[in-house]
């Protein structure tokens, strides 16, 4: 990533702007979704935004631009998403490597098995697949991988 771009925890007038972030992100690399999957799906994504369930961290530019954000607990990624003017310049690197210095061990993710860029993004950082479930975790028929990364023994230079 360029100089000047740092990690934050996410506040609540982010928000709409990581709705929206999100919904474009979508867009770009969930090719399986249906445009009606999105709609149906934004009302939660905005649900789950507006809880504590998980912990919520923002990547921003120097001008505080909104890049990506990545949502984190129990030592798994719970959602990582990447503006989609903002792919392939590392920001999701600098996300999952964030997680990984807030995880206490290994770290796990769930991802669509269908959403390739995304399994290959992971794999390329270490990752591999544990386990596969046929549905999301909605009930939905969209398969997901289970994966996961030990500690690495090398440390993170992002």
């Amino acid at each position: 990533m360029n100089r000047g771009t740092r990690v934050r925890r996410a506040r609540k007038d982010d928000r709409n702007a990581l709705l929206d972030l999100w919904e474009r992100s979508v867009r770009a690399t969930h090719h399986f979704l249906e445009d009606r999957d999105v709609v149906a799906l934004r009302p939660l994504v905005a649900e789950e935004l507006a809880s504590d369930a998980v912990d919520w961290w923002v990547l921003e530019s120097a001008s505080r631009a909104l890049i990506g954000f990545l949502a984190f607990a129990r030592d798994t990624i719970e959602g990582l998403f990447i503006d989609p003017d903002y792919r392939h310049q590392g920001g999701g690197k600098t996300l999952v490597a964030h997680a990984q210095r807030l995880a206490a061990g290994p770290l796990a993710v769930d991802v669509n098995e269908q959403n390739d860029a995304a399994v290959s993004f992971y794999v390329a950082l270490g990752f591999s697949v544990v386990g596969r479930s046929a549905t999301d975790a909605a009930g939905r028929s969209f398969p997901i991988l289970h994966m996961r990364r030990p500690v690495p023994t090398i440390p993170d230079a992002t």
